[in-house]
């Protein structure tokens, strides 16, 4: 069975219980790592998965908290002779490459090498046998994609928005989805404190909201400001104001048997 694997569940301010939002999904065969901030090879071993098994790497934009550990991920393994695919738009590659440059990552002495992936919106691949992925775009940054994956064996599908306002477009895409992983930053109170949240991020009742008047099976909120001073029972009885499906929220290390 396919799992899906936080390595952290929090904003871009890393905080004692939760780190930059990041996550593997597991096959079975092969390892999916989506996003990859710091600290990324110790929190792999945590949930008990060995590095050398990701075989892609999906940038969802090209802000610190979604790339800076990609230096750290190559240094770890430059010894090793084996290939990783990086994917993301064609922003967020040229942006990996002149940020690998910068520590000379690419030079021939180092044995790891990436297949780098640019993506257009609506492109359709395969990443593993029984895995395949739609890469969608939205707002947030100019590098923005969001990502739907389909799990062939199971017949599940899953969508991951990455760091969005609520778009239509892609709650349209996410219709009666199975799992739906979406910015959920913070409760509405302080998008009201904070209006130009609404321009970025998602809070918990709009989330709520949305999810419940398209079906969304089983929702699993994310990317929680960690500067914010607010509880998870808070976000929690938000979203339950309007959704009545399955609801998940994650910690740190959290895996989810899809």
């Amino acid at each position: 069975m396919s799992k899906l694997c936080f390595l952290g569940t929090g904003g871009a301010f890393a905080a004692k219980e939760r780190d930059n939002t990041s996550f593997i999904l597991d096959s079975g065969k092969t390892l999916i790592l989506i996003d990859c901030p710091g600290s990324i090879i110790q929190k792999i071993y945590k949930l008990k998965f060995n590095p050398r098994d990701v075989s892609s790497i999906l940038v969802t934009h090209i802000h610190p908290d979604h790339i800076y550990g990609l230096p750290s991920f190559v240094h770890s393994l430059m010894l090793d002779g084996c290939s990783v695919n990086l994917l993301g738009s064609k922003e967020s590659i040229n942006f990996c490459k002149k940020l690998l440059d910068l520590f000379n990552l690419q030079d021939k002495r180092i044995k790891f090498r990436f297949n780098f992936v640019s993506l257009n919106p609506g492109h359709s691949f395969q990443l593993a046998s029984s895995l395949s992925c739609t890469s969608l775009k939205v707002p947030h940054s100019h590098s923005s994609l969001a990502f739907h994956f389909y799990f062939e064996e199971e017949k599940k599908e899953l969508l991951y928005s990455g760091d969005t306002p609520i778009h239509l477009p892609l709650f349209r895409e996410a219709a009666e989805i199975d799992y739906l992983v979406h910015d959920c930053s913070a409760p509405s109170r302080f998008f009201r404190k904070y209006p130009s949240l609404h321009s970025m991020h998602t809070n918990s009742i709009e989330l709520g909201r949305i999810s419940q008047k398209t079906g969304i099976k089983c929702l699993i909120p994310c990317h929680f400001f960690s500067e914010l001073d607010y509880s998870m029972s808070e976000i929690d009885r938000e979203i339950r104001r309007n959704y009545n499906g399955k609801l998940i929220i994650p910690e740190d290390l959290t895996k989810i048997t899809l």
